[in-house]
């Protein structure tokens, strides 16, 4: 099964596309401001274009980011637009037609405030980018000092090799990088931390944010169950629409909804399909393994080595004659050696 793993690849259709087919692109993606445009471009281009070059990278994305936030307040007021707008409309039709678009209207203008909210918060995490930005914009002169000694120490050792200046240059140089492994250091923690502090903030407020569109969502679609939308014969009246109050406890009950939400209540969940204990679990169970099987070829050589031993025992109570009511001693050949020798003579 083919999976995308990477921004560099197409992405593979979900679940959800493949049981409902997504329409067609919209008609108002690649304008002029859009994706590819002048505007688009130009922000690409001239964002992260000047000031250390440490720090041009992080800078280009700060300047992206505030471009999101730019984006995403036009689109909170277009929407507040649009909610008045829907209100308005309605108002010149019939009873529950009128009544439903105003309390749709009511929803989708909470939609605008949460989108308020959520610039403010993901703003936060914009701004914690930019203070370890202003951090790399600090690093980048103790390099720039070391690569200019080390620079200037290499010249003078090409052209005057007895030069004084040379071991003066090479204790500017300790100092030097002394000072950069000190900087390089506290920006290796501090980007860390702050990355993991600045996402924190992103995730949270983008869960936030879903999380009370969804219920948004969710109670507006319980009005348009008050809608009723069987079709008519020419000639025929509605029955009477009856739903002032029960459209007026949605949106309240919308609001007490929204009110009590806090992170902790979140309904959406990730699940993953691995945990850190199981793969501590599954490092141990390999050791364990390996112990095992070590022991098992221990004891396998150990077998193996008395196997081999056996026979040769056998055949030494084989060869010493044994009579009955006799004990005999054991004769060293050095002894009998020596015995033999003067008989011989």
């Amino acid at each position: 099964m083919h999976r995308t793993y990477s921004l560099r690849n197409s992405r593979a259709p979900t679940a959800s596309q493949l049981q409902n087919p997504p329409p067609p692109p919209s008609s108002t993606k690649g304008r002029f401001f859009g994706k590819g445009g002048l505007a688009y471009t130009f922000r690409r281009n001239a964002a992260g274009a000047f000031g250390p070059e440490l720090a041009r990278k992080l800078s280009q994305l700060v300047k992206i980011e505030k471009n999101v936030l730019r984006s995403m307040e036009v689109t909170a007021n277009e929407r507040r637009e649009a909610a008045k707008q829907l209100s308005i409309w309605g108002l010149e039709n019939d009873d529950d037609v009128s009544d439903i678009t105003d309390k749709l209207g009511v929803l989708i203008y909470e939609v605008s405030e949460l989108d308020d909210q959520f610039i403010d918060r993901y703003d936060q995490y914009r701004l914690t980018l930019k203070s370890v930005r202003d951090i790399e914009g600090s690093v980048q002169p103790s390099r720039d000092r070391k690569d200019k000694i080390t620079d200037k120490i290499a010249y003078l050792k090409y052209k005057d090799p007895s030069s004084p200046k040379i071991e003066v240059l090479e204790q500017e140089l300790v100092r030097a990088e002394a000072e950069s492994l000190v900087a390089e250091a506290q920006l290796s923690n501090i980007t860390r931390s702050k990355l993991r502090a600045a996402f924190n903030y992103q995730f949270d407020s983008i869960i936030e944010h879903s999380e009370k569109i969804a219920l948004i969502a969710g109670y507006g679609k319980a009005l348009l169950e008050l809608l009723d939308d069987a079709p008519v014969t020419p000639g025929e009246t509605r029955p009477a629409y009856d739903g002032y109050e029960a459209s007026k406890q949605i949106i309240i009950d919308c609001e007490s909804a929204l009110n009590e939400w806090t992170l902790d209540s979140a309904q959406v969940k990730p699940t993953l399909s691995f945990k850190q204990e199981d793969y501590e679990d599954y490092e141990t169970d390999d050791s364990d393994q390996e112990q095992q099987v070590n022991q098992n070829g221990e004891e396998e050589e150990e077998e193996r080595w008395t196997d081999e031993e056996e026979p040769v025992e056998e055949e030494e109570e084989i060869e010493e004659p044994v009579e009955d009511g006799e004990e005999v001693e054991p004769v060293d050949e050095e002894q009998d050696e020596e015995v033999e020798t003067p008989a011989v003579a």
